[in-house]
This record gives C-alpha cells, structure tokens and sequence, in this order.
C-alpha cells in the first residue's frame, strides 16, 4: 500500500504563503499524473495544479500566478508552493499521485485556512 504523507498546511493571514509538501512512500519517476486539489466546506473537489506524464504543469485559472507545483523525484515529494494567499483559498488540500488507473492514491489531506 502506497502512503502519500502530506505537511505544511496552517493558519495564514491573506497576503501571506504557505508551503505544503507530499512525501510518497513508493518512487514517483514514472508517475501518469501528481498534483495538488482542494475541497472548501461544502464544494466539490477541485483540481489546484497538477504535473501530466510528460511533466507538463497544469493550473486552475485561479491559482495561476499565486501558486507553483514543484518536484524532487529524490525524495519522491511534490511540493505547492503558494503565495499572495486569499481567503477564498481556505480548503482541505489533498496530495494525489496516479501511477495507472488501478493505482491512484490520495493523501490525507491538510487544512489551509487563510484570514482576512
């Protein structure tokens, strides 16, 4: 069983930044997709930013600018770094890494909660 192990998440005032990082326990050189969602109370999940299997860096339109996905396939860990943080950003974050359709694991998720 694949551990996804997810940290960096808090209380942060608007304008502020955060860094969350997911530690996989199973090598993500090959992976078909890694990246970040989020769900705020009472919305559906959301896609934040996400690497394809060519290593492309997809965002929502929202987050584009403020946030950046990154990687160190040393440490198996996907990194979000965001900055310029709003309060609309307050959500559960969750870690997601597909390596094939039968194999696509999701982290436990971490709360970022952003004041005004």
């Amino acid at each position: 069983q694949v551990q996804l192990v997810e940290s960096g998440g808090g209380l942060v005032q608007a304008g502020g930044s955060l860094r969350l990082s997911c530690a996989a326990s199973r090598s993500i050189f090959s992976v078909n997709s890694m990246g970040w969602y989020r769900q705020a109370p009472g919305k559906q999940r959301e896609l934040v930013a996400a690497f394809t299997s060519g290593g492309t860096a997809n965002y929502a339109d929202s987050m584009k600018g403020r946030f950046t996905i990154s990687r160190d396939n040393a440490k198996n860990t996907v990194y979000l770094q965001m900055d310029s943080l709003k309060p609309e950003d307050t959500a559960v974050y969750y870690c997601n890494v597909r390596w094939s359709m039968y194999e696509d694991y999701w982290g436990q998720g971490t709360q970022v909660t952003v004041s005004s």
